[in-house]
C-alpha cells in the first residue's frame, strides 16, 4: 500500500516590477524539493522583490545594509499548528544580473536560488558546515533539473568604463558602452552649470529711506527781494508865486 503524501500549498507573490517563473516553471521543481527533503510539510510562500525591497529586509533581519539574491525564513509555528516550512525571498533584479553574467535563462537562476533557499528551510547552512550543503544542492540540480549546478557567487567587478546610475525608486544599476557614455556627458554638462559664472548688471545703489521721526534736511532759506519805491518830484507850480 502506498503512503499518499499530504497536499502542499505554495502561496505565490509578487512585490517586483520584473516578471519572476510562477506555479508551471517553479511548481514541480518545489513540490519535488518537499518529497525529498521535507516529506511533512504542507506549506512554503515563495515571493518576489526588487533590490531596495531585498535591502531593507537584509538590514532588518541580518543588519546588511545591502541587497542580495535570496533570503530563507524557516517557519517557527508551534508544536501542532499547520506544518508551513517557512518562506523564501528571492530578488529578481539580483537574479537577472547574475543570469546574463553565467548566459542562462532568469528561470535557470531563480531555480537554483530556490533549491538553496530550501535548503536552508530545511536546517541545513553552509556557513557553518564543511561543504555539505553546497555538495547537497550540485547533486539536486543535476537530478531534478537535469542541469549543471551554477554557482552561487560570482565576482562582481565592473567592468572597465562602467558607472553607476541611480534610478527613480532609489535603486543603483551598472551601466556600460553608450548608457556610460551619457551619463558621463550629463555629469559633464551640471558641473559646467555650476562652475560658470553668469555676469550680472551691478544693482544700482537703493536709495536711503529716512527713518521714522527723523528731521528732513530743510533747504537755505530764500532771500526776500526788497521794492525800491521812487519818490515821485513834486510838479512845478503853475502860479507865480514862489513858496
Amino acid at each position: 500500500m502506498t503512503q499518499t503524501r499530504p497536499p502542499f500549498m505554495i502561496d505565490w507573490s509578487s512585490r517586483s516590477k520584473m516578471r519572476g517563473p510562477g506555479e508551471q516553471s517553479l511548481g514541480k521543481l518545489l513540490h519535488a524539493l518537499r518529497d525529498r527533503l521535507a516529506p511533512d510539510a504542507q506549506g512554503i510562500s515563495l515571493t518576489y522583490v526588487d533590490d531596495r525591497g531585498m535591502r531593507k529586509l537584509n538590514r532588518e533581519h541580518r543588519g546588511k545594509n545591502m541587497t542580495t539574491d535570496v533570503l530563507s525564513f524557516p517557519s517557527e509555528a508551534e508544536k501542532g499548528a499547520f506544518p508551513h516550512l517557512g518562506d523564501i525571498v528571492v530578488s529578481l533584479p539580483m537574479a537577472d544580473k547574475m543570469a546574463k553574467k553565467f548566459g542562462v535563462s532568469r528561470r535557470r537562476e531563480v531555480e537554483t536560488l530556490v533549491i538553496h533557499a530550501f535548503l536552508h528551510l530545511c536546517g541545513h547552512d553552509h556557513e557553518t558546515d564543511r561543504g555539505e550543503m553546497m555538495a547537497l544542492q550540485a547533486q539536486l540540480e543535476r537530478e531534478l533539473l537535469d542541469e549543471e549546478p551554477l554557482a552561487m557567487s560570482l565576482k562582481r567587478g565592473r567592468k572597465p568604463g562602467s558607472k553607476v546610475k541611480k534610478l527613480k525608486d532609489g535603486s543603483r544599476v551598472v551601466v556600460t558602452g553608450r548608457a556610460a557614455a551619457a551619463l558621463v556627458r550629463r555629469e559633464r554638462v551640471k558641473k559646467e552649470k555650476k562652475v560658470k559664472v553668469r555676469k550680472v548688471a551691478k544693482p544700482k545703489e537703493p536709495a536711503v529711506k529716512r527713518g521714522p521721526g527723523r528731521p528732513r534736511k530743510e533747504s537755505a532759506p530764500v532771500p526776500a527781494i526788497k521794492r525800491v519805491t521812487r519818490r515821485r518830484r513834486p510838479a512845478p507850480s503853475r502860479s507865480g508865486v514862489i513858496a
